[in-house]
């Protein structure tokens, strides 16, 4: 058995070297010429674009809203929303390459506050005196 083993390793070894052909077929990938085709990329000198959204949703309460335009490389744009205290937050943004991205924050109550005269006339009830009989 031992020599079988030695007959079929040095033919092995044989067909590896390239000196038989080889029973088993041993494969070697060939390099492939890959063509690489250059597509210019579009480029827009001065994009531009604008878009908004808002929602009013009675059912859930749920009321944001945001615009924002794009011209070049400034943006511009505002969003709010109503935060869970009742006040809604405006946001408005700009951005740009020197001065960056700067944001303005706004904030106003929606619950109509309770207006107090400042010199409304204070009215005293005058003392009732209680006298108790025993008799």
């Amino acid at each position: 058995m031992a020599f079988k083993f030695v007959v079929l390793a040095a033919f092995v070894a044989a067909a590896n070297a390239g000196l038989i052909g080889s029973p088993v077929a041993t494969y070697a990938a060939a390099p492939v010429a890959v063509a690489k085709t250059v597509v210019a990329d579009e480029y827009d000198p001065h994009p531009q674009y604008q878009y908004g959204y808002d929602v009013q949703d009675g059912l859930t309460g749920d009321s944001k809203s945001q615009i924002e335009s794009r011209s070049g490389d400034v943006v511009q744009g505002s969003y709010s929303l109503v935060d869970p205290d009742g006040t809604r937050r405006t946001v408005e943004y700009t951005a740009d390459p020197i001065n960056g991205f700067n944001a303005v924050v706004h904030r106003e109550p929606l619950v109509a506050k309770a207006v107090v005269a400042a010199h409304a006339p204070v009215v005293h009830a005058a003392p009732v005196a209680k006298i108790a009989h025993f008799g």
